[in-house]
């Protein structure tokens, strides 16, 4: 443990995520002027002791905007990311324990679902349930479920052929037993380090729909639809878009920080010892 919390990908990693949650609990303290309000004579005003990030084409703090942001982009991704560890790891687990037709044809499923650009299946989804906090969840997590189907798939294979999970099977035990006892604790490490690259993707994907004009609805603010506002104005008022962008930024560079440190602590080879 003192390992992995000496790796300095760790300490980085987790320190910008804990600022960014922090952000987005503390909102109401932190921003100094309410995320909706319109003030058409200060619009695109550069950042200034009075709005430390200017404003945006609506006159409206980018500033206190990101902030509330932070809420939004961070719940939507968690929300989504919950959803498919839920459904994607249930069913890998389940697909790779009984085998046989059932593994086929969900694993044919999965294909067809891989098929699709990320982004581009979102978009379907998110266009078909329409603009809500609750759809973009599902919009956003739905495209993550085949990383975590095969990661656990692949985790129940290699675990099932063991001595103590055969032993266990033919000593009587239920199966849905040995996969809650055996199985998933086995798989747990590999989901966990995928739990954390699929937060970075996540928080890219709400930002891309929101930036697509996909995401909540107006006036609620969320970091992809705050640079979508700005786009028209990137060139003469750039802050209106790259502090928002700053902020995606850094959140997935946290993330990806904390998944590459888990990888590296979770996984003997990587660590030098013998696997």
């Amino acid at each position: 443990m003192r390992e992995f919390l000496k790796n300095k990908a760790v300490i980085i990693g987790s320190s910008i995520i804990m600022l960014m949650i922090l952000i987005a609990i503390f909102a109401p303290f932190i921003a100094k002027y309410d995320y909706d309000i319109l003030d058409f004579m200060n619009k695109n005003k550069p950042p200034s002791a009075e709005h430390i990030f200017g404003t945006d084409p609506y006159g409206r703090d980018v500033f206190s905007r990101i902030v509330y942001g932070a809420r939004i982009s961070l719940t939507v991704s968690i929300a989504a990311v919950a959803l498919a560890i839920v459904i994607g790891s249930l069913l890998g687990i389940m697909s790779g324990f009984f085998k046989g037709k059932f593994d086929f044809f969900l694993g044919r499923i999965i294909d067809i679902m891989m098929s699709f650009p990320s982004i581009l299946f979102s978009l379907i989804i998110g266009m078909a349930l329409g603009a809500s906090v609750r759809n973009m969840c599902i919009s956003v997590g739905i495209p993550l479920i085949p990383i975590f189907y095969r990661v656990s798939r692949g985790a129940t294979l290699n675990v099932g052929e063991r001595t103590y999970v055969m032993a266990s099977t033919s000593m009587g035990s239920g199966r849905f037993r040995t996969m809650l006892r055996h199985v998933l604790p086995n798989a747990l490490p590999q989901i966990f380090v995928v739990v954390s690259l699929a937060m970075g993707g996540s928080i890219m994907a709400e930002a891309s729909l929101g930036f697509l004009g996909m995401g909540i609805p107006q006036p609620t603010p969320s970091w992809g639809l705050i640079v979508n506002e700005g786009k028209e104005f990137m060139f003469s008022a750039p802050w209106t878009t790259g502090f928002s962008g700053l902020f995606i930024a850094l959140t997935i560079l946290g993330f990806n920080m904390l998944g590459d440190g888990l990888r590296d602590y979770l996984d003997p080879k990587l660590r030098g010892i013998e696997a």
